[in-house]
């Protein structure tokens, strides 16, 4: 069984114990969140129906903060002497899907 979740305006397909990692959150570790659910398949059934996805749920906790390797951004103009050396590391959380629920309704 796999879900497909929206969080922090991106999908996710996920699975019951897998890891994905997330826009960071302000969530300390060991936190519990429910991610919203999109689609949910089953080997012999797809729900993907509003209606259907209404009860449905996908339980996920915050296994840990943590940043990107660094990336360089340099700006150059030749001949002018302008040069401008940045680095961004990128913030992400770690997730861990602890289960996946259709629901009554579905």
């Amino acid at each position: 069984m796999f879900a497909i979740v929206e969080c922090a305006g991106k999908q996710y397909k996920v699975e019951k114990n897998s890891v994905i990692d997330v826009d960071k959150l302000s969530l300390n570790p060991g936190d519990k969140v429910d991610l919203k659910v999109l689609l949910i398949s089953d080997k012999s059934k797809t729900f993907c129906k509003p209606a259907e996805l209404k009860a449905a749920k996908v339980t996920a906790v915050v296994v840990e903060e943590f940043k990107d390797k660094k990336i360089v951004v340099f700006k150059y103009k030749p001949k002018i002497h302008i040069r401008k050396k940045q680095g961004h590391r990128q913030p992400y959380t770690k997730l861990k899907i602890q289960s996946i629920a259709v629901g009554k309704e579905g």
